[in-house]
This record gives C-alpha cells, structure tokens and sequence, in this order.
C-alpha cells in the first residue's frame, strides 16, 4: 500500500535517477585532466585557467540563479509540462528558497580550485590526451563546457537532497506552479518525452493491540438422574431391618421346604400309581364273576381255596 502522508519526492523516479550524478563527478574530473594535458600552458597559465572558469562555472551559475535547472529535466529528456502531476508542481515551487539557491552556487566557487589543479597536473596526462597538439584556445573552450555540465549536475544533486529532505507537511502546504510559470520560471532542457510513473512504498501494516477475549462461559450439559438401582435399595432395607431380613429368611426357607416335600410326594403318588396299574389289571382279571354279581377279588381267592379242599376231600 502507498503511504499518502509520506514526502511525495521520495515516489519520484527522476529525483534518484539524478542522485546518481554523484558517480559520474570523478569520471568528469578525469576528463577534464586529460582535456587540459592537450596543450602546453601559455605565459599567462593563471589568466587562462580564470577565462576558463568564468565561462564554464560563473556565467552559467549566473544563469541558473535567475532560472534554475528543473527538477524534471535530465539534460537531453525531460517530462513533458503538461504531463506532469500536481505533487511535482509542488516540488517545483519549492525551487525558489534561498538556501537552495545558496547551495547552488556553490558549486561555482568550488570548481575555480578544481580547474587549477587540474591544469597543474595536466602534463601527467599528456600521453592520453584526445586533444593532443591542439590550440590552448580549444583545450579551455572544451574545458569550460566539462565545467558547466559538472555545475549542471552539481545543481542537479543538490535539489535532489533538498526535495527528499523536506516535510510532507511543507509539500503539502505549498500551492503547486501553473505549467505556464514552470516554462518561465525554469530551464527545462531535453527532448519532452520523458514519462515515469511514481515508486509505490509499501508500508508495513502496525499490528494492532490484541484485546482481550473473554471466553464465553461453559455451562456444563443437565445430566439425566440415574436410574435407581433396586438391588442397592434392597440391601439398605435390609441394613436398616436386620430382624425382619432374619424372619423373611426363615419363612422363604420353609415355603422352599414344603415345595420340595410336595414335589417329593407327588413323585411317590405317580411311581406308586404307575406300580399299581399292573396290579389292578390283574386283580381285575382274577376277580370271579358269579352270575350277575361280581365277587372281588379276596372273595374269590377264599372260594378258589374251598374248591381245592373239596377236591381233596
């Protein structure tokens, strides 16, 4: 996620691309040794290296006093004036304070001692020089050009630093340039075909404060009354109730011994009467029948026994 309340000179692409201006400072001193070893030095070497120095540092620090480099040019591109967004409006009319200006400056002073050693210790360098055996004119006329593009990007730098560094508060609060006074106001140099979009910050998310939970609170589920036990109940009874626990006993004892005697006696009754069934058929069948009358059986057993003495006799 983009920070709105950030500085927005730090989503701007171009303002880094020219912090990288820095680099290219040491390979511009270099330049300008080698440029200054093409030629031998006049009867007048400090007369020289002054003409040199008015011409690349001052009149152009003179220049960009009154109009100063803008912020979205880089020399050969720039950003189109009505492409540009109302946060580099903004940065742009911050362009005007004093001590930027003062800072830029400096950077034209700082180049008159530059330029003179490098003339000095120019014949070092003699053997690599691309402008060997050249006119001295031409030598500090190539040189006042390395010394203009070296202020350019010292400018370059500078504001670079100067935007990056301000409150989001104080952009905010600025009223953005019309494109019209951004044409007036500022040297805009390059080919308008520059477009880059803005660098998109994310900020970490701050974790919030956990609150306290409460958990809820667990009621426990209404368990269903156990089923009573008999037994138990039984055996208590009984605890409470030893003398008639005692007396039960003996009356359930005798009711389980007369089952077991009429049990016992009804056995004996169905073997007897079994036994006897042979018997009665037998006692039936020697039982005399004397005309109608039926005589039983001890009767005709005593008749049997008189017949036989009968005969005997």
């Amino acid at each position: 996620m983009t920070s709105p309340q950030g500085n927005p000179a730090r989503r701007e692409p171009l303002l880094w691309l020219q912090l990288l201006g820095a680099a290219a400072l040491p390979l511009e001193v270099a330049a300008l040794l080698l440029v200054l070893s093409g030629a031998d030095p006049g009867p007048l070497p400090g007369l020289d290296r002054l003409f040199c120095w008015v011409m690349g540092a001052l009149g152009p620090a003179v220049l960009l006093w009154r109009l100063q480099p803008d912020l979205w040019s880089l020399l050969l591109l720039q950003v189109p004036l009505r492409g540009r967004r109302s946060d580099q409006l903004r940065l742009s009319a911050l362009q005007d304070a004093l001590p930027l200006k003062l800072l830029g400056a400096a950077g034209a002073v700082l180049l008159l001692p530059l330029l003179w050693w490098c003339d000095e210790h120019a014949g070092l360098a003699w053997a690599w020089s691309p402008l060997g055996n050249s006119p001295r004119l031409v030598v500090l006329l190539v040189a006042a050009a390395l010394l203009a593009l070296m202020l350019w990007q010292w400018q370059q730098i500078m504001q670079s630093l100067w935007m990056l560094s301000r409150p989001a508060s104080l952009v905010q609060q600025t009223l953005p340039l019309s494109s019209s006074e951004a044409a007036e106001r500022r040297l805009n140099l390059g080919l308008p075909l520059l477009l880059l979009d803005p660098i998109l910050v994310k900020v970490a998310a701050q974790p919030q404060p956990a609150e306290a939970v409460v958990p809820p609170a667990v009621v426990p589920p209404t368990a269903a009354p156990p089923a009573e036990d008999p037994a138990p109940q039984e055996q208590q009874e009984v605890a409470e109730n030893p003398e008639q626990d005692g007396d039960s006993g003996v009356e359930e004892a005798s009711e389980a011994e007369e089952a077991s005697a009429v049990e016992a006696t009804s056995e004996v009754e169905v073997m007897s009467a079994v036994e006897a069934a042979p018997e009665a058929d037998a006692s039936a069948d020697a039982a005399l029948i004397v005309g109608d009358i039926a005589i039983p059986p001890e009767e005709a057993a005593e008749q049997d026994e008189r017949n036989d003495l009968d005969q005997q006799i």
